[in-house]
């Protein structure tokens, strides 16, 4: 059996009971280690601790292992019971699900991943049982939108100087039109081999890398000055999100550029551009709006 177990959005004590048997049951356990982070990160000392309280060893799976070398992981499956584990939902999106691997823009990378190794898994007779648990999906319910008042998510990836793509324009721009909120996750490069490295036929990883909700308006009123549709403008209102989850999450509502003020701290963060409200989302808002907690911004965190 072939376990794939949710952990959720805070630290190791999010995980369900029924993800927690599961991976006391299996004879291996691995852990993705790029598509997002718990609050307590891979330090060694926060690994030890999930180390613990689930009773197993942890394998870290970083990204090369899992796109590359899976088959390992799936032939120890066809003879015991394996488990996965994957921060969020297996299948729901985190903060910041998108990758500009080799400089190509992945959209909806996670659930394409593990769709991959359900798909791989059941091709070779090997069961397959998903645990869910909370993603950013759901979890940004929290700041009170109401999450059927919701269009498509769209995913916002760090500009270079030579790709700047604009293709969640178009989508932030149907939703606006029909009134939707819209859920922007916003980029995290984990394992990224530098342009330069590839173009020498060796890979040489860049630190990883992640963006702030700061740096996410930034662009988005970079590509609005450049299409001038007036899907949204600096006093659009907006809310922004910082480690859902945990313990010290920080919500904030306001506009484009009042948020672009504010120090979101550490990662991961992901941004809602606000559509039409009902009263009861706007007073929920109401707890969230800013009050003189602008502060400068940190420019998007970058892991030694």
């Amino acid at each position: 059996m072939l376990y794939i177990v949710g952990l959720g959005l805070g630290d190791e004590k999010d995980i369900t009971v029924k993800g927690l048997e599961a991976i006391r049951r299996c004879d291996k356990v691995y852990m993705e280690a790029y598509t997002s982070l718990l609050s307590f990160g891979l330090s060694s000392h926060g690994l030890s601790n999930l180390e613990k309280l689930y009773g197993k060893p942890v394998t870290v799976a970083d990204r090369e292992m899992v796109e590359e070398k899976a088959d390992g992981m799936l032939a120890e499956a066809r003879s015991s019971d394996v488990a996965f584990l994957v921060v969020g939902d297996p299948f729901g999106a985190i903060n910041g699900t998108i990758f500009s691997s080799y400089y190509v823009y992945y959209l909806n990378y996670r659930a394409t991943t593990h769709t991959d190794l359900v798909v791989r898994a059941k091709r070779l007779g090997i069961d397959v049982k998903v645990v869910h648990n909370a993603s950013v999906m759901n979890a940004v319910g929290v700041c009170g939108l109401q999450l059927y008042h919701y269009g498509e998510t769209v995913s916002i990836p760090f500009f270079t100087e030579t790709w700047r793509p604009d293709s969640f324009y178009e989508k932030i721009q149907k939703n606006r039109m029909l009134g939707l909120h819209t859920l922007c996750l916003l980029d995290i490069r984990v394992k990224e081999p530098s342009l330069e490295s590839l173009c020498r036929g060796r890979k040489v990883y860049e630190p990883p890398r992640y963006m702030t909700i700061n740096t996410a308006i930034e662009q988005l009123l970079e590509v609005e000055t450049g299409q001038g549709q007036g899907v949204y403008n600096e006093d659009t209102n907006c809310v922004g999100l910082a480690r859902l989850g945990s313990e010290d999450q920080m919500i904030v509502a306001g506009s484009m550029r009042q948020l672009r003020t504010v120090d979101f701290g550490a990662p991961l963060h992901c941004l809602v551009i606000v559509g039409s409200t009902h009263p009861l989302e706007e007073e929920m808002l109401e707890f969230y709006k800013l009050e003189g907690r602008t502060s400068e911004p940190k420019e998007d965190v970058t892991a030694d």
